[in-house]
């Protein structure tokens, strides 16, 4: 969940005095680092789901601030756009019966929040990219109230010298528009999981989740259509990049690193290094002052709040005040159902953990630069694309899945000791999903194929099959 802010008007006297705090921070966080003060109530398990609200047409319905209040729930939140909400999960220790758990908390908040829309004739709809979602409803007219979004799109033009947001996106079509602010970011909808490590396995945890994120991506894929072209299976993945792009404007930043983007590398000693590159390569966007000691690292939170890389470490705090460690993996779109982002949940969560834990390391078989270029071949591409794995042969993403990913996840899942029957539950919607070759890309478009590109039938037939909470490898056409 984001910090709200004060106001969205800021000072030099501001930035400056942001840029102490958070050179202050960020020193104390390397003691932290050094020390090992972090949490050891570890592993433990989290998600985030950003869904859109549509109303009777399948259009979006910028009604999130009535139904909050509806709902009375602080564990679903306004996000940048009216039309979007963001809904929340009890943390569950990464154990036994931990993924059960997060699919009833999960699926008992979406089910009221369905009961709430419906009173005020409007649908919640976990979906990457909203099918139906047009330019002009992404406006500043549809950004959500929080001061912070505000903040956002000001000082993003800002650094942009007032210059139109360019979205070049080649595809299976090209899509090249022109915008005049951040909005294009609300079209994007994604399940971010969380997962909590200790300090001395972090590095090993974050550079396993950006080895994985390309399997991860195919195999989850949901966001083929934007302004009703045909793009990547994952059209969320560049839309989002270029959505809050500053780069190449002076000040916009101290190197050649995006605001969204796979990263630089691999860390290399520990994670405290993508902190020292927030620091030293990206200018404060949101200089809100706060009062709270150093120790709270509000200002360091912020900062790396606006500044989405697709797996993110993040530092929190455990309920006594202990500080912890987490890592975001923001690569999954939201949907098709609450079951199939539970399944891609423990597809995440037993690979990530076997390849953190093996004896060699997987960054050590796997440069970089291929785990990047097999990241946006999987986006692009789904579970069509090509990729190059860790014995440095270039294969099929289907095939390395079947083979060899999912067994190695069932594996990692039965380290930490999760029940089997949801190992084979969980694995095995992934697994349908892969052999049927129908993620909710594949879906959508196998159902334009047969009916057309009528972007709002199609909103309306996905969501038919998403309310009947059956996995998406089972819908029919």
């Amino acid at each position: 969940m984001g910090d709200e802010i004060a106001h969205s008007h800021f000072s030099a006297a501001d930035f400056e005095a942001f840029r102490q705090r958070l050179e202050q921070e960020t020193e104390l966080l390397g003691r932290w680092f050094k020390d090992d003060a972090f949490s050891r109530r570890v592993p433990v398990c989290g998600l985030e789901l950003e869904a859109w609200l549509v109303d009777a047409q399948g259009r979006p319905a910028p009604l999130n601030q009535r139904l909050l209040e509806r709902l009375q729930d602080p564990m679903v939140v306004p996000e940048l756009a009216r039309f979007n909400v963001e809904f929340n999960v009890q943390p569950q220790a990464l154990h036994g019966a931990a993924l059960a758990a997060l699919q009833a908390d999960l699926q008992h908040t979406w089910d009221r929040c369905r009961r709430c829309a419906a009173e005020m004739e409007v649908r919640p709809v976990m979906i990457g990219i909203l099918p139906s979602v047009r330019q002009q409803d992404l406006s500043l007219a549809n950004m959500s109230q929080m001061k912070r979004y505000q903040a956002l799109n000001e000082q993003v033009l800002r650094l942009r010298e007032g210059v139109p947001l360019m979205l070049d996106i080649h595809g299976r079509e090209h899509l090249n528009v022109l915008h005049q602010d951040v909005m294009l970011e609300s079209a994007t909808t994604s399940l971010q999981l969380h997962l909590k490590v200790g300090a001395a396995e972090a590095l090993r945890y974050y550079n396993a989740a950006q080895v994985i994120s390309a399997p991860m991506v195919a195999a989850a894929a949901n966001s083929p259509f934007l302004f009703g072209k045909d793009l990547w299976d994952e059209t969320r993945i560049p839309l989002f990049e270029q959505s809050v792009e500053v780069g190449g404007f002076a000040g916009a930043s101290r190197g050649p690193v995006r605001r969204v983007s796979f990263g630089t590398g691999y860390a290399k000693e520990s994670l405290y290094e993508c902190f020292v590159e927030n620091l030293e390569h990206f200018p404060v966007l949101l200089p809100m002052r706060f009062e709270e000691a150093p120790e709270q690292m509000r200002h360091l939170r912020l900062h790396n709040g606006t500044i989405w890389r697709w797996n993110r470490p993040l530092i929190g705090h455990d309920e006594d005040g202990t500080p912890h460690l987490r890592i975001e993996h923001r690569v999954l779109p939201a949907g098709p159902t609450v079951v199939d982002g539970i399944a891609s949940a423990a597809f995440f969560y037993g690979l990530v953990h076997a390849l953190a834990t093996r004896e060699q390391a997987p960054e050590t078989q796997l440069p970089f630069a291929t785990a990047r270029d097999n990241f946006y071949a999987a986006a692009r591409d789904g579970l069509d694309a090509q990729i190059t794995w860790l014995e440095g042969r270039r294969q099929p993403v289907s095939q390395l899945l079947l083979e060899q990913l999912i067994p190695l996840a069932r594996f990692g899942l039965g380290l930490l000791e999760i029940d089997a029957a949801d190992r084979d539950r969980y694995l095995g919607i992934v697994r349908d999903r892969i052999v049927n070759a129908c993620t909710g890309a594949g879906w959508q478009r196998a159902w334009v194929a047969r009916y057309g590109r009528d972007m709002q039938a199609l909103v309306e037939g996905y969501l038919e099959r998403q309310d009947s909470g059956a996995p998406v490898h089972e819908w029919d056409l």
